[in-house]
């Protein structure tokens, strides 16, 4: 399967059901006054992790998701019925961004975790709602609210306890392939591994940890070069890294801080993260070259081991010594700052800005106005005066006044235009 970790999708969350206007009728009943009944709420959107995906490749075949639509109301106070939800599945690991603020909105690292997105639109109240006292016949009812849609930029960031890096050809594909149960594409030329691998390496308790082999890095990686930025943010995750060194190198020293010093131009947290060295392919050196690497090694860290991964040898000091790691130091709290408040995007709120964009028209801007406006049928007389009743109870008018409004002046809230004239406001 290939391995896709960025996408880009639309989301559509579900349109309100209208409102309704009706009137009871019955023999009996004399007067029997408005019985419209309201239109159901729109389905909500969620994106929910799923541990049983990997990548992001279903979403290179569907790209735009609908949320259904919710009922309208019907006669006799009957309520439209409320959407199914539509959630998307994710992997575990999915950093959701939106694409036109670039505002994080959520990161996935737990099965079953789930984020709201796009929140459906409410349901437009029948006109048995706006029957009062004074005003027993209500003419009008409300459309449903429109829903939300946004696009999102999906990244995914693997969710591994241990990372393997190193140089291409450092032997990380055949480490990984016989330690766990992964059986990643194995060759001897350079980046033979072009995609990430994971791998689940049993303890002798019996439990289990999850290890990533990352595509071979190479100086510049952090700026592009190679297949390494692509993927290095795969192990930002991780508790500790393995850091194979090709032992048959010529210089296996610099190849090492090569590698530590791409980590530290991607990142801080990188650069700090712990590290075990692992001299590979120590069957195809002499005794003499073993302990030259193994000293040299030492006076830079402290955990050092020589294995082969072909023949195997040490590798059972270096698993069980990894396995002790993965108990000693706890899983890395997630570094991604969530930037943005989905409440505050899906709900509405009282703020408005008023704008002058010409001599005469002024636009008004807000979440509740919008929303009042979206469900405001400009050919119902009753609907604009009571949307005017709001806009005046807000003070709206009064910052149009002080902004310079005059009679006969434009204006415009979302798909409404009227025209202004003080005598109908504060008359």
């Amino acid at each position: 399967m290939k391995f896709i970790d960025k996408s880009k999708i639309r989301v559509v969350s579900g349109r309100g059901g209208n409102g309704m206007v009706a009137w009871r009728r019955e023999k009996y009943v004399d007067k029997g006054g408005p019985a419209g009944g309201d239109g159901g709420r729109g389905g909500d959107i969620y994106l929910i992790a799923d541990e049983n995906m990997s990548t992001l490749m279903d979403f290179k075949h569907k790209s735009v998701f609908k949320a259904e639509s919710g009922e309208n109301g019907g006669i006799k106070n009957m309520h439209g019925a409320c959407a199914k939800d539509l959630y998307i599945k994710v992997p575990l690991g999915t950093v959701v961004r939106d694409v036109k603020s670039g505002n994080i909105i959520a990161d996935l690292t737990s099965h079953e975790q789930k984020a709201l997105v796009a929140k459906g639109g409410r349901g437009g109240r029948g006109n048995a709602r706006f029957a009062t006292a004074q005003k027993r016949a209500p003419q009008f009812c409300e459309p449903g609210e429109p829903g939300i849609e946004r696009e999102l930029f999906l990244e995914l960031k693997l969710i591994a306890d241990v990372g393997l890096l190193g140089m291409p050809n450092a032997g990380k594909s055949t480490l990984i392939s016989r330690i766990s149960s992964a059986k990643p594409k194995i060759a001897d030329y350079p980046f033979t591994t072009i995609i990430p691998n994971l791998g689940v390496v049993k303890k002798r308790s019996g439990d289990g940890y999850v290890v990533a082999d990352i595509p071979g890095l190479i100086e510049g990686a952090s700026e592009g070069v190679g297949l390494g930025h692509d993927f290095l943010r795969h192990v930002e995750r991780c508790r500790f890294l393995v850091h194979l060194v090709d032992s048959t190198e010529k210089n296996p020293f610099e190849n090492y801080k090569i590698i530590n010093k791409e980590l530290e131009k991607h990142s801080e947290h990188l650069a700090n993260l712990y590290q075990i060295v692992v001299l590979n392919k120590i069957d195809s050196v002499d005794e003499k070259r073993r302990q030259e690497l193994y000293e040299l090694f030492k006076k830079e860290t402290s955990d050092v081991f020589l294995i082969s991964a072909v023949t195997g040898e040490n590798l059972d000091k270096l698993l069980d010594f990894m396995g002790q790691k993965v108990d000693e130091i706890p899983k890395v709290e997630s570094q991604i700052v969530v930037e943005e408040d989905l409440d505050a995007y899906n709900n509405d709120d009282s703020s408005f800005e008023v704008y002058k964009v010409a001599k005469d028209t002024f636009i008004v801007q807000g979440g509740k106005i919008g929303r009042l406006a979206s469900v405001t049928d400009e050919r119902n007389s009753e609907q604009v005066i009571r949307l005017q009743n709001i806009l005046k109870s807000m003070g709206v008018f009064d910052v149009l006044t002080k902004k310079g409004i005059k009679d006969g002046d434009t204006i415009i809230i979302g798909q409404l235009e009227f025209v202004f004239y003080s005598d109908e406001i504060y008359g």
